[in-house]
């Protein structure tokens, strides 16, 4: 981060947000992790040996204090990380720890800035006009419906108060500006780390491949959701509706169907056996009871991060076609994996957030390593198939 940051977060009276001290920057080197960082191998190294891109775009869960402004009274410590993917961080650091295969770019600022799985809004400040609107209209507290208007929320997933609604004009112009140039200084940077990085490992797939080799590059969107929401004391206890469950350990997607094949008009961003493979490969990696708790583009198919990753790929279909004449193979994947969050939070976590409050439960270090390893597994079975 920039010389003029401040190394602890402020924390504020108990249950307040924590906040990231007023003008943070973050570098690249802050956000990217890898096997050996610390101890002196090199990106240039790892990239060169990696053959997944993880980046978690929700994971990101302190909020930059020149945002402060805006956020609404009701929101707790507890909301601020129920409403980030506040358990993959710490558990992707781990995996990336163990692991020299794959790149971890970690996102370090929290969704409320713009939600980087949403594709970005062409006017910020009207697309905030629009859903400040809807949520007015059906008044505060209330479920709303964001689709299209939501890589900004003004509300929760469960329909808590965020922002507060602009007054005037100028308060939202003030508001969005203040967004946009805020972004820049974490969120911007984890985009543009990530589409470097992944255009890097592309091309070194792509160069194997055309060299004669069996080259396999993935990009992997990781995210976590609860099956649960928030009531108003903050007890996560409310079951969602049984389409919007996830199943116990994982939903793997590739914008196809239940089995990983294309969905209508949707061009599936990993081959159907290959997702089908992986699919497997974490039911084995993870020990799952049954074949269920891993299941395939249930209840999402993956979001922004994977469609626009798929797209670059399918544009390379000639260079794929090249390489696979040069007697080589060249796989281009992009793959969305959204965890059950209770299961990477475990028991203990899990059930003090089912009571009434506004903190958040302290990191359980042995069950972070745990699921690690099981990522490493999983990925380490799906490559020897």
């Amino acid at each position: 981060m920039a010389a003029e940051t401040v190394a602890t977060p402020s924390t504020g009276a108990r249950g307040e947000p924590v906040l990231i001290p007023a003008g943070t920057t973050f570098s690249p080197d802050d956000i990217t992790f890898f096997q050996g960082k610390d101890s002196g191998r090199t990106l240039d190294e790892a990239v060169r040996e990696a053959d997944v891109l993880v980046s978690c775009p929700h994971s990101g869960d302190r909020i930059p204090a020149e945002l402060s402004e805006f956020l609404a009274p009701e929101f707790t410590h507890r909301l601020q990380y129920d409403f980030s993917d506040r358990t993959t961080g710490p558990i992707v650091r781990r995996w990336a720890e163990i692991d020299p295969r794959i790149i971890y770019v970690e996102n370090p600022h929290p969704r409320m800035i713009r939600d980087p799985n949403r594709e970005r809004p062409e006017n910020i400040r009207e697309t905030l006009r629009e859903a400040f609107a809807r949520v007015e209209a059906v008044g505060r507290w209330n479920r709303v419906d964001l689709s299209g208007v939501d890589a900004i929320r003004p509300v929760t997933f469960s329909f808590y108060p965020l922002l507060v609604p602009p007054a005037t004009e100028q308060d939202l112009d003030h508001l969005a500006s203040t967004f946009e140039r805020v972004a820049e200084r974490g969120l911007g940077v984890y985009e543009q780390t990530r589409d470097d990085l992944l255009g890097r490992m592309t091309e070194l797939a792509l160069a194997r491949a055309a060299s004669g080799e069996h080259a396999r590059f993935t990009t992997l969107s990781f995210h976590d959701t609860m099956n649960h929401t928030t009531t108003r004391d903050g007890a996560v206890t409310v079951e969602r509706a049984e389409a919007d469950r996830l199943p116990n350990v994982v939903a793997l997607s590739n914008r196809g169907d239940h089995r990983g094949e294309p969905r209508g008009e949707n061009v599936v961003t990993m081959d159907p056996a290959l997702v089908r493979s992986l699919a497997t490969a974490h039911r084995a990696g993870f020990s799952t009871a049954n074949d269920d708790d891993v299941q395939l583009n249930q209840p999402y198919l993956g979001s922004n991060e994977i469609i626009r990753a798929g797209a670059r790929f399918s544009g390379l279909a000639d260079r794929v076609a090249a390489a696979s004449a040069s007697g080589g193979l060249a796989e281009l994947s992009a793959v969305q994996a959204e965890f059950l969050r209770e299961f990477l939070l475990g028991g203990r976590a899990t059930a003090e957030l089912q009571q009434p409050g506004v903190d958040w439960p302290s990191d359980d270090k042995q069950h972070i390593d745990d699921i690690a390893q099981a990522c490493k597994r999983s990925w380490d079975l799906f490559r020897s198939k």
